[in-house]
């Protein structure tokens, strides 16, 4: 008996290509699928040869193959959000978003027009359902390449609607069942760009697609004195350190940025160190609602070592943690997502 008919997002890669292999070898009705993000006139770059390697990958499992142009909603839901993010002072993560409304939401509606019943991706995560009927989300087995936390934004309607078949492998299983099965990109590295932006120079890529210059402004020490110029509030990050272009003879830190007064604020390592944060635009996953505090461990960076804290749900889409230890460099604009154990909470967008 043929099983439920899946969708699967192909990017080209390795593990979107083993994903598909692997729901195949379980007797799944595949088709693979590509989202066309974006093209060169929009964005001014050259994109890479993925969709070739992909249908190669496709015509290999004999499964059907699809391209979607999405270029008019990625710009919408994820280049116009991080634009307007740097603009506005703080430091996105592009990826949270382009996962929760064009990986499971654009895509997952591409799908269901297609008949398919999920939707299914290379992602390093894993999905259970617990005793209630409600999905969780899992950290993968293969710590080094867990994914959850760039997939805190998913709702449980998404969930249910997705397969993660690469969450309980490592990723030397991965590539060698790449290269057991003749896989073209078996060896190919893994990308880690920002997909739109692939030389890293995001001011570039904002000035070119804005038409916008950013002038240069006051770098302000902790108590608001001038210390000299900077180059426009965009090109700093919280915690950066060399780049600055002014020498203070000891280590001087980006401690905050002002896009209204165009001012970069620095200090010394202490200066970056926080007990608090507020988070907002939260989504749960773990529960509708955290009605008492809650003891988590939270990341407030996809690299980040998980912290220990308490969440507090403070209002209907805003939530406090507090840190047992300062945490260094606390960034608006960042996901902070919570754990308990391998299962994730939920997440918020720090304020």
């Amino acid at each position: 008996m043929t099983k439920e008919k899946i969708m699967i997002a192909m990017s080209g890669g390795v593990d979107s290509s083993v994903a598909a292999w692997l729901l195949k070898q379980q007797g799944y009705d595949c088709m693979g699928a590509m989202m066309s993000l974006f093209s060169p006139e929009q964005i001014g770059i050259t994109p890479k040869e993925d969709g070739r390697d992909a249908r190669r990958i496709a015509d290999l499992l004999s499964i059907p193959f699809m391209t979607y142009d999405c270029s008019e909603a990625f710009r919408q839901h994820v280049i116009d959000y991080f634009i307007q993010s740097y603009l506005e002072g703080i430091t996105p993560n592009p990826c949270v978003v382009c996962n929760s409304t064009m990986k499971f939401g654009h895509l997952l509606s591409l799908a269901q027009a297609e008949g398919c019943e999920k939707i299914a991706t290379g992602h390093y995560a894993r999905i259970e359902r617990d005793g209630n009927g409600r999905y969780q989300l899992i950290r993968a087995v293969d710590d080094s390449k867990d994914q959850s936390y760039v997939l805190w934004q998913l709702t449980q309607d998404q969930l249910a609607h997705t397969l993660f078949p690469l969450g309980s492998m490592t990723k030397n299983e991965i590539r060698e069942l790449a290269l057991a099965n003749g896989f073209c990109n078996a060896e190919r590295r893994d990308s880690q760009d920002i997909c739109f932006i692939p030389d890293g120079d995001y001011v570039g890529f904002i000035e070119r697609i804005t038409g916008l210059k950013f002038p240069s402004g006051n770098f302000i020490d902790l108590e608001g004195n001038i210390l000299g110029k900077h180059e426009g509030h965009l090109r700093y990050t919280i915690g950066q350190r060399k780049g600055l272009g002014i020498a203070f003879g000891k280590p001087t830190y980006v401690c905050e940025k002002n896009a209204k007064t165009n001012t970069v604020t620095l200090g010394d390592n202490d200066a970056l160190f926080r007990r608090e944060l507020v988070a907002h635009r939260i989504n749960l996953i773990a529960a509708d609602r955290i009605n008492v505090p809650i003891r988590v461990e939270a990341k407030i960076r996809y690299k980040a070592s998980p912290a220990r804290a308490t969440a507090e749900q403070i209002d209907e889409d805003r939530l406090l943690l507090h840190f047992d230890e300062p945490q260094r460099a606390i960034s608006p604009g960042q996901s902070v997502v919570m754990y308990d154990g391998n299962c994730v909470i939920g997440g918020g967008i720090i304020s």
